[in-house]
């Protein structure tokens, strides 16, 4: 993939040029070998999506918050936006360079994104939702073969088909078995799933264009969004519905807070590992991160299991 090589590029001279300082969540770590800092990002990405993962589905599990994935998703929107702030504020930097309408478009998608991805787990079990999102490579390498005019190899379509084929079996036996699997969940995981084939590649287009950092980024994207759920919810009444909600279980907010932190240190990490170890090994880690998610979700939260 042409991503791929160009990060792998970067990645050589970066390793061959001069003393350029690697931080992991503000931690130097390049005094190690590439092997070491390999681990020390594995291990990042495994335990703070572990825990994003974990408390996303707890968060479901309160009694009555089904209905309430949008603000969930809000109340995240929020939090970032925060991190974001403060984040812009400790390193200096708040000279945006990306413009207004750009933001506004990934704000919409990103809104989507992880919208229709939180309020999925209203219709769809946690395990359901996560080999979908393993799934997110198809509509990536479609969006950039329409956006950005990228080239595949045949050994690319090949993996795509087979985490095709992977999802159907798996989705064919939660239909059977689960009482959480429904069309509405399939749809709205699927609209998350395109929304992402999208933001990426304008997010790749217009950084590169532009040379703006991963914290404008985040930071605008999550804000904008933010204020576009705010007045639809505002005006739909869903806001304080999740409001009246929230203050019967305040723990909710408690939940809500460790899920963002933890998902927002997250893409650090991953970010991190993308830009030492090249898209194919931080692509590899996350998808076995994922997996490990199930495993976790089948032992904490029990749920109906067969070998299909």
């Amino acid at each position: 993939m042409e991503t791929r090589v160009d990060i792998e590029k970067l990645t050589d001279s970066k390793s061959n040029g001069s003393n350029v300082e690697l931080r992991v969540l503000y931690i130097n770590v390049s005094k190690f070998s590439p092997q070491v800092q390999f681990c020390i990002c594995c291990g990042g990405v495994f335990s703070l999506y572990l825990i994003y993962g974990y408390l996303q589905e707890l968060i479901f599990t309160l009694e009555g918050f089904k209905p309430y994935g949008w603000y969930l998703t809000l109340v995240q929107f929020g939090y970032y936006s925060i991190f974001g702030y403060t984040e812009q504020l400790i390193c200096g930097k708040t000279v945006r360079r990306i413009p207004l309408q750009t933001y506004a478009l990934l704000a919409l998608l990103t809104l989507g994104t992880m919208g229709f991805s939180n309020s999925s787990l209203s219709y769809l079990n946690y395990p359901t939702q996560v080999i979908f999102k393993c799934c997110k490579l198809i509509p990536v390498m479609v969006g950039s073969i329409l956006i950005q005019n990228k080239r595949y190899k045949l050994l690319d379509f090949a993996a795509a088909l087979l985490m095709c084929v992977g999802l159907s079996l798996f989705t064919l036996a939660d239909s059977r078995i689960s009482p959480n699997f429904s069309l509405v969940g399939v749809v709205m995981i699927s609209f998350a799933l395109l929304c992402d084939a999208v933001i990426g590649n304008v997010q790749e287009k217009y950084m590169k264009a532009h040379g703006a950092t991963n914290r404008e980024v985040v930071l605008y994207s999550y804000a904008i969004g933010f204020l576009y759920l705010f007045v639809i919810m505002f005006v739909t009444g869903d806001l304080w519905d999740g409001i009246a909600y929230c203050i019967k279980m305040p723990q909710a907010y408690g939940y809500a807070l460790l899920f963002s932190l933890s998902g927002y240190l997250g893409i650090q990490v991953v970010l991190t590992l993308v830009s030492t170890c090249g898209a194919l090994a931080a692509v590899t880690v996350t998808t076995c991160r994922k997996a490990v998610s199930i495993l976790i979700s089948f032992t904490f939260f029990s749920k109906p299991f067969t070998v299909q």
